[in-house]
């Protein structure tokens, strides 16, 4: 797999322009990454900006506090996917997940999946709210719930990414559930870092940047030093 196609180009900032999504799909379809997650409203924009090139387009539900009710989070998802999302980013009810209130997050989660008639659902925990017995047990509801991945943050909590939420969630999940990292992914040795912890799926904005560094690293034009692996926020 490319570097590229482990990113998910991010356009989920409130206040971007309907031009700002557009050159954002211009830039993901031509670094050929995995996917851009826009916000819901720009779905079908997205899906015309990207036919023919294989970037698929995601979405989120529930976002960015994941404290919508379950029917509107299930009436989001389909009408998303009927609107051509391939897939779904999820934030879980991270208050009820805080609350020890296991059987609603499961259900929660599982009516998304449902909902999503077999598209990839991947499972937000908002990791900066919670300990990590709270991320654990977060991971452990999403994999029996069926979602396809477990990720770490919105990208607009106190926190985002770290080392050693991405190692406690490799080692949470069975390995068939993949492991996405977002907020603070700003920097190709941030990424190589979290990669070798068991990261494989990157939100980012600063797509392009990280590309442009592997591209000169393998030009030979710059050297490759390792982001400093500790357990705090990138």
């Amino acid at each position: 797999m490319t570097i590229a196609k482990m990113i998910d180009h991010s356009l989920l900032r409130p206040e971007l322009t309907t031009d700002d999504v557009r050159h954002g799909c211009e830039v993901a379809g031509r670094r050929e990454v995995a996917s851009v997650c826009v916000r819901p409203t720009d779905v079908e924009l997205a899906k015309a900006a990207l036919a023919g090139t294989g970037v698929l387009v995601g979405t989120v539900a529930g976002f960015p506090h994941g404290d919508t009710r379950t029917t509107v989070k299930v009436t989001e998802t389909r009408e998303l996917v009927e609107a051509g999302a391939d897939e779904i980013d999820m934030v879980l009810h991270i208050g009820r997940l805080r609350s020890g209130d296991t059987a609603y997050v499961h259900d929660d989660i599982a009516a998304v999946v449902a909902a999503a008639q077999g598209h990839v659902v991947k499972v937000i925990l908002e990791n900066a709210y919670l300990t990590d017995e709270q991320k654990a047990t977060g991971c452990r509801l999403a994999e029996q719930a069926g979602a396809h991945f477990v990720k770490t943050s919105t990208g607009f909590a106190p926190g985002g990414a770290t080392l050693a939420d991405i190692q406690l969630m490799r080692a949470t999940v069975s390995p068939h559930i993949a492991v996405k990292a977002a907020g603070g992914v700003r920097s190709l040795d941030t990424l190589l870092t979290l990669h070798r912890a068991g990261a494989t799926r990157f939100g980012a904005t600063a797509t392009e940047a990280i590309l442009d560094d592997f591209a000169a690293r393998e030009r030979g034009e710059r050297p490759a030093t390792l982001a400093r692996a500790s357990g705090g926020a990138y």
